[in-house]
């Protein structure tokens, strides 16, 4: 039996009440739940009511957000006697670093912990406390299966998941990312002369990244599988040109500058769709569109059609050294931008990173489309050791921790 179904099988969901069940909350099973789940997904629509939303289209099996994690789970919510799924989460457990180091060894500290994610109920079945139950049985799983910790990622405008997390389920606000979004259009985007680009393998960036984002937080402890990951497009470093003949990875001592970063493609996982803006607004970015293809040699950057189902690419493990950093993260990026224009399923790239990262101010995009605060709650499972308890303890001291690995299995 495989470490995978273990960690499913132990899952025991909470006894019902006494008397005929209302809501009943358990493990998925693809056989009989898939249609009736992807139904449910695309009936609940990301967004507030009058205003443009984001619709998400899962692409094969809906527990493929989790299957990259090797514990996970998903459970789905029946309500009344006829079985209907009303509600559906997912979750897993990966094991992170807390951005701090143990005094004896100065090796980073981990500490196991459950993400939540995918919570949906559907609009016709709400204040009934299915999101509260399903979030409370999701909660039983992680503490059966070891996790000291459970946090969960929203926007910061979606006020009914941070009133159902911080104050039903007694999750506290823990960090603001930033998210970054830069559209892709039509042209190809020069790179500097003096500067090269490489792909690094796995094994390489397994090293760096190790080394970069060793008092980082959220760093997991399994990059290699994630670096090996088919979703991984591979990781990139960029150089001066002048310093590659100076540089021998075999040492393991990195260049005194550079700029690293991987690429994630979402496309298998799930595509977006824009819905519900107004006539005008599709018009004048089809018209974007058309005057870019009439005149091309302007490279005017046209908005590429995401009112259609698409995908993007998402760019992490961003960290940049030396005085030559921002310029050559600037490449990365441009580098990044001219494979998604390759790939007909991308639209735009995004990248999500605390706000006090360095890097931030490197990462080219377009303002109109990101969005300044991400909210990360956080709640903490019973006793644990005392380098733990300091992280907890410091979302009340710093409301915004300077580097975040955002590790791309979370979206």
């Amino acid at each position: 039996m495989t470490f995978q179904k273990i960690a499913a099988e132990t899952y025991l969901p909470s006894p019902p009440a006494e008397g005929p069940p209302v809501v009943v909350v358990r493990k998925y099973d693809e056989v009989r739940d898939k249609a009736a789940v992807e139904e449910l997904e695309r009936r609940c629509e990301v967004g507030q009511p009058g205003k443009p939303s984001l619709v998400t289209d899962l692409m094969g099996d809906p527990i493929a957000r989790v299957r990259n994690f090797m514990s996970h789970i998903m459970l789905v919510a029946e309500y009344g006697d006829g079985n209907e799924i009303v509600g559906v989460i997912r979750g897993c457990i990966k094991t992170v670093t807390n951005g701090k180091k143990m005094s004896s060894t100065q090796l980073p500290v981990y500490v196991k912990l459950a993400y939540i994610l995918g919570l949906r109920v559907s609009s016709t079945h709400r204040r009934l406390g299915i999101a509260t139950k399903l979030v409370q049985e999701l909660e039983n799983w992680c503490k059966q299966n070891g996790a000291e910790y459970a946090y969960m990622a929203t926007e910061c405008n979606n006020k009914p998941s941070l009133n159902l997390f911080t104050q039903k389920c007694n999750y506290v606000k823990f960090r603001n990312p930033t998210v970054l979004v830069q559209p892709v259009h039509l042209h190809s985007k020069p790179l500097p002369l003096d500067i090269i680009i490489v792909r690094i393998p796995p094994q390489l960036a397994e090293l760096v990244y190790r080394n970069v984002f060793s008092t980082s937080e959220f760093f997991p402890k399994d990059i290699d599988r994630l670096l090996s990951n088919k979703l991984n497009l591979g990781t990139f470093m960029a150089l001066p040109k002048k310093s590659l003949s100076n540089w021998n990875p075999k040492t393991r001592e990195l260049p005194s500058s550079f700029a690293i970063l991987s690429i994630w493609d979402t496309k298998e996982v799930y595509r977006l769709q824009v819905k519900g803006v107004s006539v005008l607004t599709h018009a004048v970015c089809l018209g974007t569109r058309v005057f870019d293809a009439m005149v091309p040699w302007l490279k005017i950057p046209s908005f590429p059609n995401v009112f259609e189902n698409f995908g993007f690419y998402f760019l992490y493990g961003l960290h940049m050294e030396g005085k030559d950093g921002p310029r050559l993260m600037k490449s990365l990026c441009k580098f990044a931008h001219n494979m998604a224009r390759n790939d007909a399923g991308c639209r735009v790239l995004v990248a999500e990173v605390g706000q006090m990262d360095p890097v931030r101010e490197a990462i080219p995009h377009w303002k109109k489309f990101s969005w300044d605060e991400d909210v990360w709650c956080i709640k903490r499972f019973g006793e644990v050791n005392e380098n733990c308890h300091d992280w907890y303890k410091s979302s009340v001291s710093s409301s915004s921790s300077s580097v975040i690995f955002v590790d791309p299995r979370d979206l």
